[in-house]
This record gives structure tokens, C-alpha cells and sequence, in this order.
């Protein structure tokens, strides 16, 4: 069974909600991407955003504050892009 990925966006007030769950890798990056830049986390109103395997590992990590944080090879190819 090929791997799965799923998607979550927290709140301000500890709320969160999976925008997706048990997609493809290229599915969960796609929206990785669109809630890490969409009004609501430009303005604050999402406060972070994970990508997790079907181990629950987290992949992919952004916070309102610090934008992309998690893994090392994202942050600095975003570091690169400016």
C-alpha cells in the first residue's frame, strides 16, 4: 500500500482542522502550499500548518510567525527564493 499523507491547520484558539487526509504526497504538497499562502495565514487566522505520513511523523511544518520551519531542505530552498 503506497504512502499517505494527510494535512492540518491549527488556530489561534487551539482549533484545527485536516484539509486533507490520506492523499498522495504530491496531493498534500499541493496543499501544503495553498493554506501556508492563502489569506487566512497572511492575515494570522491559521497559525500553523503540518504535513504527517500515515505514521503521524510530521513532514512539512509552517507558522505564522516563522513561515516554513520544517524539513531543513524547504526552509532553505524558501530561504533561497527570498
Amino acid at each position: 500500500m503506497p504512502e499517505t499523507f494527510s494535512v492540518c491547520q491549527f488556530f489561534d484558539d487551539a482549533l484545527y482542522e485536516y484539509v486533507r487526509r490520506n492523499v498522495t504526497a504530491e496531493e498534500a504538497m499541493n496543499a501544503f502550499a495553498h493554506y501556508t499562502q492563502n489569506v487566512a495565514s497572511r492575515i494570522g487566522i491559521t497559525k500553523r500548518v503540518i504535513v504527517t505520513d500515515s505514521g503521524d511523523s510530521v513532514n512539512a511544518e509552517w507558522l505564522f510567525d516563522k513561515g516554513y520551519t520544517f524539513p531543513p531542505e524547504l526552509v532553505e530552498r524558501m530561504k533561497q527564493n527570498g
